[in-house]
């Protein structure tokens, strides 16, 4: 069990490293390639349409072939994206680099959070928020060393990278656990979800929509907003993600103690507040604790969420998930270009009150939550 744990685990860490080494390099990206802000809002875009295509299918995969299998095919492709970088020579080029970054990033979720299910079912017991914290050491880990690997070329610190999550994920393969059920036989089908699946679906989509920002434009924000130095913008991004691991590796208890409902509306507010703080202050220091607090209230939402999805009693294994995932996942869809547009409109710090909007929204749908 030990061991199935930890390959898990670094599953969901080469997730988050890999994303958030590509993310801490947009500034860079934007830069190379003349991009304005809605410009590069569209080029993102293109990871949501990636991700969205995949989850479902994914969904499907894990359904017929099993979660181990759905995992290994995707974690391997995932890590083998960065690779294709150096093909992107124009914005057109880019763009469908960065859709099938969003492909297998998307494939994975669905994946190794399948992964995580089926270890909660074979242990009986909750799980999802540490894998989650592990996810966000990924992040953590991936936005420190961005500031290491500022000093080189982009494409050396892309490959260096891949290759580095690459080994790993081969390590852990042989480690992963089989599901609990039996994978069906059921070709392909869409399944429109239930209400409860809905609202689940949509705080996810708030949530999701606020950690792709942090993700995509906190350390934009610190750069050409705050205008702090290159080797400081992505300390936003990494006290962001320090926060979420903190939440994350407490969520399983703290969820037992106050129950679905109460942790998410609690932490809708705090990410609230924090947002507002961030925003609120021009020193360096006062964006990098209101994102502290963003990333402590976002931190048990999306396991909360996807673990209720995941046991949901009416569907096959990863269908569930798939759904709530893919609905989440359209913030990634419109959160990108809305940002992009606004900033270009108003200026970024006036585009992020767009998604203090949002987080309004997941505090008062947390209330309906059984």
């Amino acid at each position: 069990m030990i061991r199935h744990r930890l390959a898990i685990s670094l599953i969901f860490l080469v997730c988050g490293y890999i994303y958030t080494n590509w993310s801490t390099r947009l500034p860079h990206i934007q830069a190379q390639f003349d991009l304005s802000n809605s410009t590069l809002g569209l080029v993102l875009l293109c990871v949501a349409i990636g991700s969205l295509t995949s989850m479902p299918l994914t969904g499907w995969l894990v359904a017929q072939r099993g979660s181990k299998f759905s995992t290994t095919l995707s974690a391997l492709l995932f890590c083998g994206t960065l690779f294709l970088f150096p093909l992107a020579h124009n914005t057109w080029q880019l763009s469908i680099f960065f859709y099938v970054v969003g492909f297998f990033t998307g494939a994975l979720d669905v994946a190794m959070n399948a992964q995580a299910v089926a270890l909660e079912q074979r242990a009986a017991q909750p799980m999802m928020s540490s894998f989650h914290a592990i996810f966000s050491i990924g992040m953590m880990l991936g936005a420190l060393t961005s500031s290491f690997f500022v000093q080189y070329d982009i494409y050396s610190h892309f490959f260096i990278v891949s290759g580095a999550c690459l080994v790993l994920t081969i390590a852990c393969i042989p480690y992963l656990v089989k599901d609990a059920t039996e994978p069906t036989d059921e070709g392909f089908k869409l399944v429109w979800p239930g209400k409860a699946l809905l609202l689940m679906g949509i705080i996810a989509f708030c949530a999701m929509l606020g950690e792709g920002a942090m993700a995509d434009w906190s350390t934009n924000y610190l750069k050409n907003v705050i205008n702090t130095t290159d080797a400081l913008a992505p300390l936003g991004l990494s006290s962001f993600s320090a926060a979420m691991t903190l939440g994350r590796f407490g969520g399983d208890k703290v969820r037992s103690w106050l129950g679905d409902r109460k942790l998410i509306f609690l932490n809708s507010l705090l990410a609230t507040l924090g947002l507002i703080v961030a925003l609120s202050f021009s020193s360096v220091w006062g964006v990098i604790v209101g994102l502290f607090a963003v990333g402590l209230g976002l931190s048990t939402i999306i396991p909360v969420v996807y673990s209720q999805a995941g046991h949901h009693p009416s569907l096959p294994n990863g269908v569930g998930l798939a759904m709530v995932t893919t609905l989440g996942y359209f913030g990634f869809l419109f959160g990108p270009p809305v940002i992009g547009f606004l900033a270009d409109w108003q200026g970024l710090r006036f585009a992020l009150f767009f998604v203090v909007g949002l987080f309004s929204v997941m505090l008062l749908l947390s209330r309906k939550i059984t």
